[in-house]
C-alpha cells in the first residue's frame, strides 16, 4: 500500500510538535558537544567558538566571539520567549489566579533556596562563591520533555505542577541575573536605553497590529543594555512584556509570535547554546575532579536541594492546610516531579558562563550540571514510570 505524498512532511510535523522533542533535540546537541569536545576536532571546535565577529556601522559597532555572540544575542531570543510565555500565563494562564501558584510558588522558591545554600556550603569563603545561582535553575524543556517520555498514566495536575514551578523559576533566575550579575553599569547607555523603551510603551499603548517596529525597537534595546552593562538577554524579557495580548482588530500579535517563534528557540537556538556550552574535554579528569567543591556544589545543589527544597515546601504547604496536591497525585509522583526539578541544564550552563569566565572553572560547571542533569532525568523518569497508573 502507497503511502501519501504528505505523509513524511506530516510525519516530521508530528515530531516536532510532540513535547519531549524540544528536551530530546537538547540532549543530541549536549551529547554531539561532548563527542566532538573529546575528538580530534576539539581544537577546531575551540577555535570557533573563541572567533571573533564584528557588526559595525562606520567603524563603530560590537565585536565578540562567538561564544558570546550565542550567549548574550540568541539567548536573548531564548528569553524573549521566556518573557511572552510569562506574559500570557500572567494574564490569561496558570499564573492568572493567586491560588493555582501557592503551591507551586512555594516548592519553587524552596527549589532555589536550597541548592543556593548547598553551594555555598561547598564553596563559601572562595572566589567560586559566585556561582552560587548555578544550580537554582529548573530547565523546562529538558524536564517537561522527561515526564513526556513517561507516558500516560499520571495525573494532568502533575504536569501543570512542574510547568508552573519551572516558569516560577525562569522568573527567579531572570530576577537574580538582573540584580547579582550586572558589572562595571554605564549610566549613559542606560539612560539611552530608556528611548526604546518608552517607543515600546508608545506602541503597546496603541495595541499597534503590526510588530516589526516593536522587535526593531526591541533590538536597539538590546545594544544598549549590553553597552550599559546589564546583562543583554534581560532586553529579550522586557521586550516581550511589551507586546501586546490584543490588538486593535482582536488579534493576538503575542500568541502569534509565541507560536511563530517557538519552533526556532527549541529546535535551533537552544541546541546551538547547548552544543557551545557543553563541550567538557574529559580528557585527565579523575575521582578528584568529581570531588572538587564547584563540582560538588552545583551536582548535590541540583540533585539534593532541588528535590529537598521542593519536597520539603510541598509538604510544609499541604501538611499545614495551606495547600493540597494535584488532583489524583500520589507523594512518590511528587518525589518524581521534585527529581526533574533538578534537571538545571540551559539556565544553569548559562548562569555558569555569567559567573566564570577561564576554562577550569567552566569544566567543573559543565561537569556538575551534565552529571546532575542526567541523574535526575533518569531518577525522575524511572519513579515516575513506576508510579503511573
Amino acid at each position: 500500500m502507497t503511502q501519501p505524498a504528505h505523509a513524511p512532511s506530516s510525519l516530521l510535523s508530528r515530531m516536532f510538535a510532540h513535547e519531549a522533542a524540544g528536551g530530546v533535540a537538547l540532549i543530541l546537541a549536549a551529547i554531539a558537544a561532548l563527542l566532538v569536545a573529546n575528538s580530534a576536532l576539539q581544537p577546531w571546535y575551540d577555535a570557533a567558538l573563541a572567533a571573533p565577529l564584528s557588526i559595525t556601522l562606520n567603524g563603530t559597532g560590537l565585536t565578540k566571539p562567538l561564544i558570546l555572540w550565542i550567549n548574550d544575542g540568541l539567548m536573548a531570543i531564548f528569553f524573549f520567549l521566556i518573557g511572552l510565555e510569562l506574559k500570557r500565563e500572567v494574564l490569561e494562564g496558570k499564573l492568572r489566579r493567586p491560588s493555582d501558584i501557592v503551591l507551586p510558588g512555594m516548592a519553587a522558591l524552596g527549589g532555589m533556596a536550597v541548592p543556593a545554600l548547598i553551594y555555598v556550603a561547598f564553596n563559601a569563603g572562595g572566589d567560586a562563591l559566585r556561582g552560587w545561582a548555578i544550580p537554582t535553575a529548573t530547565d523546562i524543556a529538558f524536564a517537561l520533555g522527561v515526564l513526556a517520555l513517561v507516558g500516560r498514566g499520571l495525573p494532568a495536575g502533575l504536569k501543570i505542577f512542574l510547568l508552573t514551578l519551572a516558569i516560577l523559576d525562569d522568573l527567579g533566575a531572570i530576577l537574580i541575573i538582573a540584580l547579582f550579575y550586572t558589572d562595571h553599569l554605564n549610566l549613559t547607555y542606560l539612560g539611552l536605553a530608556l528611548i526604546p523603551l518608552a517607543g515600546l510603551l508608545a506602541l503597546n499603548r496603541a495595541r499597534a497590529v503590526r510588530i516589526a517596529p516593536a522587535l526593531l525597537l526591541g533590538a536597539i534595546l538590546w545594544v544598549l543594555v549590553l553597552k550599559s552593562g546589564v546583562h543583554a538577554t534581560l532586553a529579550g524579557v522586557i521586550t516581550a512584556f511589551f507586546i501586546p495580548l490584543r490588538d486593535r482588530n482582536g488579534g493576538s500579535p503575542m500568541h502569534t509570535l509565541e507560536h511563530g517563534l517557538h519552533p526556532y528557540v527549541a529546535f535551533l537556538i537552544v541546541p546551538i547554546f547547548a552544543f557551545a556550552n557543553s563541550g567538557l574535554n574529559l580528557q585527565g579528569m579523575t575521582l578528584a575532579t568529581l570531588t572538587q567543591p564547584l563540582t560538588l556544589g552545583i551536582a548535590l545543589g541540583l540533585l539534593v536541594g532541588k528535590f529537598a527544597g521542593v519536597m520539603l515546601a510541598t509538604w510544609g504547604m499541604v501538611r499545614s492546610g495551606l495547600a493540597s496536591l494535584p488532583d489524583d497525585a500520589t507523594w512518590p509522583q511528587m518525589a518524581g516531579v521534585a527529581l526533574l526539578a533538578g534537571i538545571g541544564f540551559t539556565m544553569s550552563l548559562f548562569i555558569g558562563g555569567l559567573s566564570f569566565s577561564d576554562g577550569p572553572q567552566m569544566d567543573a560547571v559543565r561537569l556538575g550540571v551534565l552529571l546532575a542533569s542526567t541523574v535526575a532525568a533518569v531518577a525522575g523518569f524511572t519513579l515516575l514510570r513506576a508510579t503511573r497508573a
